[in-house]
């Protein structure tokens, strides 16, 4: 009797080998499940602020067809006595009370939507809600973390040190704040205030994911102080080098000079009416730092509606 050996694969038991063709179909297949397989992490704390955020969350879920996870953390220890006897339920019952409220408020605030779109809940329980939130974003390996704002505007929250600052500087992805007062609707214009550095190429790239599905245009912003010299020239290489790595048509680059950065960068966004700014945080020499330490923050007095989308040098 003939033994047939099952140790070698079909394709070389009947010398197949897949044609070129065949092997650019099945990447791009693999890509586009990928694309599609991507996850947006909405953290709320059922707050009419988080509201905004949510929808916004939403709305960028269906452009981007990524799957969307709301999640709420809370700390079963530091539960306030007005909540009766929800503080004494078992950890279980707790845990899925937590579920039902979370689910009825995302009921409230997106409708009939909630149901027709694939969305995923869930309440965790951590002491720490930065802690809880990046956890849920390692192991989802999420592709951004949406949260709502309070009080000031995302700029000015962005600088002074907030929640949303502890996320943007830990996270393992880019973070979107939303102002509450933002008028949800479609993305024209992008503004990347750059410090024209290898570091913000990467960042621009992935902003660029966002900016084809609103066919919105990104413009590049260096806002150079007045004793600044060779601005034009870095641009022109920056410009290169970002031209070079992507391939999106719609960039437009700018350098000005003022040594009044802050204010100076809050008027343009007004003036342009864009619709989100976008930054990259470094642990050294970042715009952000620069802009923190002209005090300037605090001088703020009007409201901003525009989101911010902050990325982070050390996850490139």
């Amino acid at each position: 009797m003939t033994t047939v050996s099952n140790k070698h694969s079909l394709s070389e038991r009947y010398h197949l080998k897949p044609s070129k063709g065949f092997l650019t179909l099945l990447y791009n297949s693999i890509k586009t499940i990928f694309t599609i397989m991507k996850t947006i992490i909405h953290a709320t704390d059922f707050s009419k602020n988080a509201a905004t955020a949510l929808k916004y969350a939403h709305v960028l879920c269906r452009k981007l067809k990524a799957r969307l996870r709301i999640i709420h953390v809370y700390d079963s220890t530091t539960m306030s006595s007005d909540l009766g006897e929800t503080y004494f339920l078992p950890k279980k019952e707790l845990s899925k009370k937590k579920n039902d409220t979370l689910k009825e408020y995302c009921i409230s605030i997106l409708g009939d939507d909630f149901k027709k779109t694939k969305i995923d809940i869930e309440s965790i329980e951590n002491t720490s809600v930065i802690k809880g939130i990046i956890e849920k974003a390692i192991k989802l390996n999420a592709s951004i973390i949406i949260t709502g704002m309070k009080g000031r505007n995302a700029l000015a929250d962005f600088f002074i040190g907030s929640t949303t600052k502890q996320l943007i500087e830990k996270a393992p992805c880019p973070v979107l704040a939303v102002p509450h007062n933002s008028v949800l609707k479609n993305i024209k214009t992008i503004v990347y205030a750059s410090d024209f550095e290898e570091e913000d190429i990467s960042a621009i790239s992935e902003l660029a994911d966002i900016a084809k599905v609103f066919n919105a245009r990104i413009k590049i912003v260096h806002i150079s102080s007045e004793n600044e010299k060779n601005g034009q020239n870095e641009m022109e290489w920056f410009k290169e080098m970002v031209e070079q790595h992507l391939n999106y048509k719609a960039l437009e680059f700018e350098i000005y000079n003022s040594d009044d950065i802050f204010n100076f960068l809050k008027i343009y966004l007004e003036e342009i009416e864009a619709d989100m700014v976008a930054m990259l945080e470094r642990e050294k020499r970042s715009l952000g730092k620069k802009l923190f330490h002209t005090d300037l923050v605090k001088k703020m007095e009007q409201q901003s509606l525009i989101p911010l989308i902050s990325f982070n040098e050390t996850n490139y």
